[in-house]
């Protein structure tokens, strides 16, 4: 299992936050939602369930600050609507 880190407003993967070897990313909007709006796993990590890991991340982190998901990115999106443990961050 890989360590994900957290930056300012994303969770990753790897020693430089800058360049990343996964990550997911989000935006605040107003101050009861999170957009996400990116993911990305290299080839080198890719295979190995670290995109679900950091979705997981995201939604953990909206549940401790109150916050809804509107998953903008298409990965995060698909995953989120199909795990119904998900649901109660999912932004309507």
């Amino acid at each position: 299992m890989a360590t994900i880190n957290k930056g300012e407003n994303k969770f990753y993967v790897g020693d430089n936050i800058r360049n990343p070897l996964a990550e997911i990313t989000f935006v605040e909007s107003g101050e009861e939602r999170l957009v996400i709006d990116h993911t990305y796993v290299s080839n080198d990590l890719r295979g190995q369930g670290i995109a679900g890991q950091l979705v997981e991340n995201v939604v953990l982190y909206a549940r401790e600050q109150g916050k809804k998901i509107l998953p903008l990115c298409p990965y995060a999106k698909d995953k989120i609507e199909k795990n119904e443990e998900y649901h109660d961050v999912l932004s309507k």
